[in-house]
């Protein structure tokens, strides 16, 4: 079989499922579940081949690059894929036993797969047009999943995200009818190579930033997050946290370092650093303050952005080796978040479900009643304060490290108050689920629902920073093809 199939196959099989959850509603959950297992060790091929084939392109139907779509796989596009199909395949177990109505999964199924068609989709583009399909995709899907909580909150909170996703949708658009009209082709690839530094192209580059922006939830952009995530079913949250916020975010770095990167500037980054600072200061406050569970980690999400933010002024003054090595760091912290956010959020499902609530001050007995659940809040925690063994821990150390060595001091100073922050608020919710209540009784908890949490927690504290070694090496090669 050719080694390029695999970047079909992790698109074609969730697609294929989706359709197949459509027509036979009443498998919908055996097609889901296995769709996405299959369509993880997929991922896992991708990644195989990648890794010792180097970098796949493919040309869907044989056309001519430029002219039909294009699929590029290199090792930053196959390490995403793998986070995004791992995650999937947690929150797909952890739904067979979330959703209780007959009806809720037959909603769920079709839309939930046609998200991990999108994203997996989204990260292979090799067009720019395919990825503003992509996007529309995703956000269509993942507004229609959040509305599946039902309640008038959660209805309000997806249709705001679907408005302010369609207006990032069409600055993208704008920006890549003024590419098209200049240099006559949408392939990234071409672009990069014709770009010119000119009015049209830092107004193509300013509205695309604007539009990605707007979808990653990028302070001040961020108003619409908190609502549709802490609103959306526990599944769904754990899936716009950790992978549709990533994808805007992905986009991002391949713009910046691949398409744009004659137009890309000191000053430029330094905005964008600017506005991550206060991502990780104000939403790091707004966790601190926050009174239910799932808004804490709504807002830890607005916080953890801005890091990733963060690291762009310090990549544009970095050279070299140690400058790929941060670019490893940074996607590094990506998957770390990735992973612990999917986990808080499966755990916090776990306890709505058999508490009836997540209201913090009110959790108290939690560890007498769900310890493992409480456990993964926990390794969630340290994957989020950034303490070792994390990925996260690494992805902190070397920004840190960087902030230091290229004088740009005041780094330092955000990451500190950010991580003081985020450690009070994850104290506090500990604080408050230790708290010791007599008699509490134990639940029945289905293992198909702590353990997927159990293994996301894993792999962000010690799966990540345990095995970080090899993991970085390969991520700061895959900074060599980000064109760094």
């Amino acid at each position: 079989m050719n080694e390029a199939a695999s970047a079909v196959w992790v698109i074609s099989l969730p697609l294929l499922g989706a359709l197949l959850a459509t027509v036979w509603r009443q498998h919908a959950t055996t097609i889901g579940w296995v769709s996405s297992a299959l369509t993880a060790g997929c991922a896992v091929w991708l990644l195989w081949v990648v890794q010792h084939a180097g970098v796949q392109e493919l040309a869907l139907g044989g056309w001519e690059i430029g002219l039909g779509i294009s699929l590029y796989a290199d090792g930053l596009a196959a390490v995403m894929v793998l986070m995004s199909s791992l995650v999937v395949l947690g929150c797909s177990v952890y739904a067979r036993h979330y959703f209780r109505a007959p009806r809720q999964h037959e909603l769920f199924w079709p839309l939930w797969l046609l998200l991990a068609t999108a994203l997996n989709a989204l990260f292979l583009a090799g067009d720019l047009f395919n990825v503003y399909v992509t996007l529309e995709l995703l956000g269509i899907s993942a507004s229609a999943l959040a509305a599946l909580g039902g309640k008038p909150a959660a209805l309000r909170a997806a249709l705001r995200y679907l408005v302010v996703g369609l207006l990032g949708s069409m600055l993208y658009l704008m920006a890549i009818t003024l590419l098209y009209a200049a240099y006559g082709t949408l392939n990234a690839l071409q672009i990069a190579e014709a770009l010119q530094v000119n009015p049209l192209g830092w107004a193509a580059l300013l509205l695309m930033l604007a539009g990605l922006a707007l979808k990653m939830a990028l302070f001040p952009l961020h108003f619409w997050l908190p609502p549709a995530h802490s609103n959306a079913p526990a599944p769904v949250s754990a899936a716009l946290s950790a992978l549709v916020v990533k994808a805007a975010f992905y986009l991002v770095v391949r713009l910046w370092f691949d398409v744009f990167a004659p137009l890309t500037t000191p000053v430029l980054a330094n905005v964008l650093g600017a506005l991550g600072a206060m991502a990780v200061l104000w939403g790091s406050w707004s966790a601190l303050r926050a009174e239910r569970l799932k808004l804490l980690a709504a807002y830890s999400s607005v916080a953890q952005l801005g890091y990733l933010v963060m690291f762009f002024p310090l990549l544009m003054v970095l050279e070299g080796e140690a400058r790929h090595w941060l670019f490893g760091a940074m996607v590094l912290f990506a998957l770390s978040h990735a992973f612990a956010k999917s986990a808080l959020f499966l755990a916090a499902g776990i306890l709505l479900q058999y508490a009836g609530h997540d209201r913090i001050r009110e959790l108290s007995g939690t560890t007498q009643a769900l310890p493992l659940t409480t456990f993964v809040i926990a390794l969630a925690g340290i994957a989020l304060v950034g303490l070792p063994p994390s990925g996260a821990f690494l992805g902190k150390w070397y920004l840190l490290d960087a902030a230091f060595k290229t004088g740009q001091w005041w780094w330092v100073l955000v990451l500190v108050a950010g991580s003081l922050l985020a450690t009070a608020y994850v104290f506090r919710l500990l604080g408050h689920a230790f708290g010791h209540l007599p008699a509490v009784k134990r639940p029945v908890v289905a293992a198909t629902q702590e353990i997927p949490a159990l293994a996301l927690a894993l792999l962000a504290t010690f799966g990540l920073g345990l095995g970080a070694m090899s993991l970085w090496s390969w991520l700061a090669h895959t900074g060599t093809e980000a064109g760094l």
